[in-house]
């Protein structure tokens, strides 16, 4: 064949060519080549992790039901793996980019995720999942758009812009997990970033010169769609910004009633769609901050991120106080009652035809009923650890899902308790023993006297209820079983409880973590395991040819060479491979 002049082309297995021909959806590829560079978010030069040299990453664009797929070079010091939060990988956790379920990508190797964002839209970010790394950066936006025969809940906004906040350590994510293995809490953040970079000098005594911040240009009288994400370590963040109103559209995949805010919190891991209009005048810009919340430190009044929303015929300088944020020392019902407020548009369209609202949640039968409890860290075996329920998760040196793969015995247990230990914590590999299409029913219990929130991988679920206090069974009588939102990160107030409803249709190995990075490296984890007692390749995808092998199976896995043009795909390499795939089937097929 004369167009497979490169060797590394002409090496397509028949298979291979068949399973690609028969996917009818298209593909988007990219090429995540991770390193360390040298930055100054807060005015002191540090190690940050930037992605094709970029901090914060570039962004996936991907449209419903396409096929993604991102080659990704670790050029760290350290082994590294990617996850996409919010993506719920249908038939695939293989693709999942977390310790229980993926060997991790060794320094100098390339490794290729490829997975479809099947019957999804909306705002999602990865980011590395591996030792806090996320701490130091790695982190980019992932979108999924409607397909165009799906219409969207409000008009087509004149630009996207995605807006990343969390708080930051000028540590790097090394000398921050030093000081977990050594017991000490992490203390306070240096400051809080927006895309990157430090607060605007809003405050001379507050914000040293010198400081880079972000500058957001907008066109006086458009709407924009401002997809915002907490992609911080452990802070929950109040988002708002001066003078305009923020037109909540959508979050994590669901579109959401659209209700006016003039601020929201948004807690560690979420991510949100704001429909913002520039209708206020130009004679200046607008400040646009990111304040800490649920702390009672007056020095946290530096840990605040402040960027600038310009309009194109702006005529001076944003000047005077920041907009305040809210006032609720003395209410602590008040962002519980605004979480509350954010409901399902059960009348909009998801990403099929047919209303995402359609599917009625709360006439389903709970078949499985969990109680997890988080605490304040405490010692286990001498070490100082997090909980959940009693159990501090262990990660396996062999992930659950490949030694579910080879039959190997004693990596993990099916044994996680689905109510509180009442006796001595354990540190333990101890997972949730799913039922395939059931309905589980879990409560997240913070006992801890800060804020946490949950994520769980493959999965949107409902976030039904919250309040302060115990859980107990007559709280079912408060449950939301209308129009509660479906998404995949919720937060759990200090002394509160949030209960969620999941429908456990997706195989696989699924991660259930807390979103705070302190607490999450220390063992407050735990995976749900859904397996079909029928295997077939119809619920879940057959290991991929490229799998990583370590742990017991470490034996088996093949070295890299990291010289051969062959196993370094380029994006070119890699675009030219899947066209002439393309083009082959054309050929053959038609």
């Amino acid at each position: 064949m004369a167009l497979c002049k490169d060797l590394f082309l002409c090496l397509i297995s028949t298979s291979l060519l068949v399973s690609f021909c028969s996917a009818e959806d298209p593909f988007v590829y990219y090429n995540f080549e991770v390193t360390y560079i040298t930055a100054s978010p807060l005015g002191v030069p540090q190690q940050v992790i930037a992605i094709n040299d970029k901090f914060p990453g570039p962004t996936i664009n991907a449209t419903t039901n396409n096929n993604v797929v991102v080659n990704v070079r670790n050029k760290l010091d350290e082994n590294l793996l990617i996850h996409w939060s919010g993506i719920q990988q249908r038939r695939s956790s293989w693709q999942d980019g977390l310790l229980g379920t993926n060997c991790p990508i060794p320094p100098k190797w390339n490794w290729t995720y490829q997975f479809q964002v099947k019957d999804q839209i909306g705002s999602f970010f990865y980011f590395p999942s591996l030792n806090l790394q996320r701490a130091s950066g790695g982190f980019g936006g992932f979108i999924i758009n409607n397909r165009a025969i799906i219409p969207i809940p409000f008009d087509t906004p004149h630009g996207d812009i995605e807006i990343f906040i969390g708080d930051w350590y000028i540590r790097n994510h090394t000398a921050l997990r030093k000081a977990l293995d050594e017991g000490k809490d992490l203390g306070m953040p240096d400051g809080v970033l927006i895309n990157g970079k430090g607060p605007y000098r809003y405050n001379d005594t507050l914000v040293p010169d010198g400081i880079d911040y972000e500058t957001i240009e907008v066109h006086p009288g458009k709407t924009y769609r401002l997809r915002v994400h907490n992609v911080g370590v452990s802070t929950s963040l109040n988002f708002r910004i001066q003078n305009h109103n923020l037109l909540l559209a959508e979050s994590e995949g669901s579109y959401t009633v659209q209700q006016n805010y003039t601020s929201l919190d948004i807690h560690v891991g979420q991510s949100y769609s704001f429909l913002v209009t520039m209708d206020q005048n130009a004679s200046t810009d607008y400040y646009i901050v990111a304040s800490a919340r649920f702390v009672n430190e007056s020095r946290w009044q530096r840990v605040t991120g402040v960027a600038i929303l310009h309009y194109t015929n702006s005529k001076g300088k944003a000047a005077g106080p920041l907009p305040k944020g809210p006032d609720d020392e003395y209410d602590k019902t008040f962002s519980m009652n605004q979480a509350r407020s954010i409901r399902w548009n059960v009348s909009a369209s998801g990403a099929r035809p047919n209303p995402q609202g359609s599917f009625r949640y709360g006439s389903i039968n709970v078949t499985e009923i969990y109680v997890l409890r988080n605490k304040p860290p405490e010692k286990i075996n001498g070490k100082r650890r997090a909980t959940l329920s009693g159990v501090s998760f262990v990660n396996p040196s062999t992930p659950i899902r490949l030694a579910d793969q080879y039959k190997l015995k004693g990596v993990y247990k099916l044994d996680f308790p689905t109510k509180p230990l009442t006796g001595p914590p354990r540190a333990e590999t101890s997972v949730i023993n799913g039922t395939f299409r059931g309905f589980m029913e879990i409560i997240l219990q913070n006992n801890d006297t800060k804020m946490h929130s949950y994520h769980m991988s493959g999965y949107a679920f409902f976030v039904v209820g919250m309040d302060y206090g115990e859980w107990s069974e007559n709280s079912r009588g408060t449950y939301n079983k209308w129009d509660g939102i479906a998404r995949a990160t919720t937060q759990v107030y200090p002394g509160a409880w949030t209960a969620i409803l999941v429908s456990l249709d997706n195989v696989g190995v699924w991660n259930l973590r807390t979103e705070n990075l302190d607490s999450w490296y220390l063992g407050q984890e735990t995976y749900v395991r859904v397996v079909n007692p029928e295997a077939t390749n119809k619920t879940e995808l057959p290991m991929p040819d490229n799998a990583l092998l370590c742990g017991a199976l470490s034996k088996y896995q093949k070295p890299q060479d990291i010289s051969a043009a062959a196993t370094s795909i380029n994006g070119t390499k890699l675009k030219l491979f899947f066209s002439l795939l393309m083009f082959l089937c054309v050929v053959i097929f038609h």
